[in-house]
């Protein structure tokens, strides 16, 4: 083969295994994909999964929207830390003789969103963002606490086309708060738990500890302290590179963080403490089509029956 033919073959990455198998669909965004029926199937079993594995701990069910308040939004202290990766909706607020105006703008290509204005909603960026400030409108925690299963979309601004670095993603949370021993002995049960529910799946990973992407000079302060305190745990999963594995699930200790900012208070009137395990919804199915292969049916029986029974 000739160089210039050799040069003409472009290497195929798993993103374009995924949109060749219709697994993935492309929307010219990076980041930003549709859904087959049968990569929500295995997302479906996937779920399933996790509710068997916390299934005694009775946690109660909240489902949010993909959006919440910017006022909840800016006390959490977000943009603080991660102005990067946030996401605003912003909205059309003009009169019918600005309404002309956005119209010739569109026609002459220019840009039709200088006019737009921020709005009340903001993108969720994790899915138990909008449960504190809920949870504290109850008044103070019960005395054994409280546990909240959630799932929702959430959005992070870092486009990439790496499969499992996408833009909108599905975030399944179990959310515990109470006391500091509460906490901190739901996060060391799950610790064991998601090893043992990556192992159902049959898929190689490794806990590691680490830190949030905290934002410039002092977000290097911070990821250090993070990590020194060991805050943050994360099961990897190679997907788009060995050297370089995928954070699938995260074990977080907040600390009084989200207590302090949003008035949670324990029975005994001390400001409570959180935790959370985060699952990441499409990095699952994305390691599973990685390491089973995309042909689903041909997957170990001992996977599909984890999954779907």
């Amino acid at each position: 083969m000739s160089a210039t033919a050799a040069a003409a073959i472009v290497e195929r990455t798993f993103l374009d295994e995924l949109f060749d198998r219709g697994l993935l669909i492309e929307t010219g965004v990076d980041g930003l994909y549709g859904r087959s029926g049968l990569f929500e199937e295995i997302g479906e079993g996937f779920q399933a999964l996790v509710t068997r594995h916390g299934l005694a701990d009775n946690a109660e069910i909240v489902r949010f929207p993909p959006g919440m308040s910017r006022a909840v939004f800016e006390r959490s202290g977000y943009m603080k830390s991660f102005p990067q990766l946030a996401g605003t909706v912003h909205c059309f607020c003009g009169d019918p003789a600005s309404h002309a105006g956005l119209l010739q703008t569109i026609k002459q290509k220019g840009d039709w969103t200088a006019d737009q204005k921020a709005s009340e909603i903001v993108l969720t960026p994790a899915a138990c963002y909008p449960l504190y400030p809920a949870a504290a409108r109850r008044g103070p925690l019960p005395a054994e606490g409280r546990l909240f299963d959630l799932l929702s979309y959430c959005f992070r601004h870092e486009p990439s086309r790496d499969p499992a670095r996408q833009q909108m993603f599905r975030m399944r949370e179990f959310v515990r708060m109470g006391t500091p021993d509460q906490v901190t002995s739901f996060r060391a049960a799950w610790l064991e738990r998601g090893q043992a529910l990556i192992g159902e799946l049959e898929l190689p990973c490794r806990l590691d500890v680490a830190n949030d992407p905290f934002f410039g000079r002092a977000g290097k302060m911070l990821a250090i302290n993070q990590r020194d305190q060991r805050l943050k745990f994360e099961l990897l999963i190679p997907i788009e590179s060995e050297a370089n594995p995928t954070a699938c699930l995260s074990f977080n200790y907040h600390q009084d963080h989200f207590g302090h900012t949003f008035g949670l208070t324990t029975a005994s009137g001390e400001t409570a403490h959180t935790a959370c395990v985060g699952f990441g919804h499409e990095r699952v199915i994305l390691a599973l089509l990685k390491h089973h292969g995309t042909e689903v049916k041909a997957w170990p029986m001992s996977v599909r029956k984890a999954l779907w029974g």
